[in-house]
């Protein structure tokens, strides 16, 4: 008998985990780049023993963890167990007509489950149950996807009509909203640029709003594209220290609690050596801790009371 392909050991191994217990409903499993490397295929063999458990039901993708064992299937007495999706010749699912806006939707769900590394046209048209070449009718390239996916998140995102009263009010509604949205989409804050944009015309509503807010204060366009990239920026910037983490997990399978726990003896002789009294003292101090959210919050206030000295009153 002939040996089943590389995709299926995997699967194989993993079905096995899960019946086992040792991947329990909620687990992670690995990611398709932790599969590449623990078994040493491509990308493309790892994204294909992933979509065949999700298409078995035995996983599923969660936004900000990656793909987990889905919880057990109910089962209703004497009926019929559930049918995989109908294939066609060319080994896609049959499914509904392809459209940009489902190659855009598809690509969204995959980067918020598993980072932009998993996104691949092969793992898209995996999900869209189509062939890979059918997705350049409606993208290019990954370049134009990435911005495309942006502008949608940006879309689903707009700023309050009307905006609330005062600048500073609509200042800090925009950047509480670009928080949530880099919150909910970690990948996005790796896709917007202020050195060199792509024009999104969704992002470019929301800088038109920003800007709205201060103008008829006396300020000259400069320094109103000035203030909103300030804000903007502190918002992507804080966002990025959950997209380092998230990407680091991804990669190594470790969590920040675990590599804290790991690296805790260095750091405690490090500290011992009185080298560093200052950061020591955080050891102790837990409202030091400088996680993305109170950088965000320290970070928007201070900027917002820095404004009050430059805008008239």
């Amino acid at each position: 008998m002939a040996d089943p392909p590389p995709y299926m050991r995997i699967v194989d191994d993993v079905r096995r985990r899960i019946a086992d217990g040792t991947l329990a409903p909620g687990d992670r499993v690995p990611s398709t780049r932790q599969l590449t490397r623990d078994w040493g295929v491509a990308m493309a063999t790892a994204t294909k023993a992933l979509a065949t458990l999700r298409q078995e039901g035995l996983v599923r993708a969660v936004r900000g963890m990656g793909t987990v064992v889905a919880p057990p299937a109910r089962s209703t007495p004497g009926a019929p167990p559930p049918r995989a999706p109908r294939s066609t010749p060319g080994g896609t699912t049959t499914s509904a007509p392809l459209t940009q806006d489902r190659v855009v939707r598809a690509a969204v769900r995959i980067a918020d489950a598993e980072s932009t590394g998993a996104l691949t046209m092969r793992r898209i048209a995996t999900d869209c149950g189509v062939a890979a070449m059918s997705l350049y009718r409606h993208v290019p390239d990954k370049d134009t996807l990435l911005a495309m996916m942006a502008d949608a998140v940006f879309v689903a995102n707009p700023l309050p009509e009307p905006a609330p009263p005062g600048w500073r009010a609509s200042l800090e509604a925009a950047a509480r909203l670009e928080w949530r949205m880099y919150r909910q989409h970690l990948w996005l804050a790796q896709v917007v640029s202020f050195t060199r944009p792509v024009l999104m015309p969704a992002a470019m509503d929301h800088t038109e709003w920003m800007m709205r807010a201060v103008d008829g204060l006396g300020i000259d366009p400069v320094t109103m594209i000035r203030i909103v990239i300030m804000i903007s920026n502190h918002v992507r910037a804080s966002a990025m220290l959950l997209s380092a983490e998230y990407e680091a997990e991804l990669d190594s399978g470790v969590t920040a609690e675990q590599w804290r726990q790991s690296a805790a003896s260095t750091v405690r002789e490090l500290f011992a050596s009185g080298r560093y009294p200052l950061l020591a003292s955080l050891d102790t101090v837990s409202e030091g801790a400088p996680d993305p959210e109170s950088v965000f919050e320290f970070g928007l206030r201070r900027l917002l009371d820095g404004l009050e000295a430059i805008i008239p009153r």
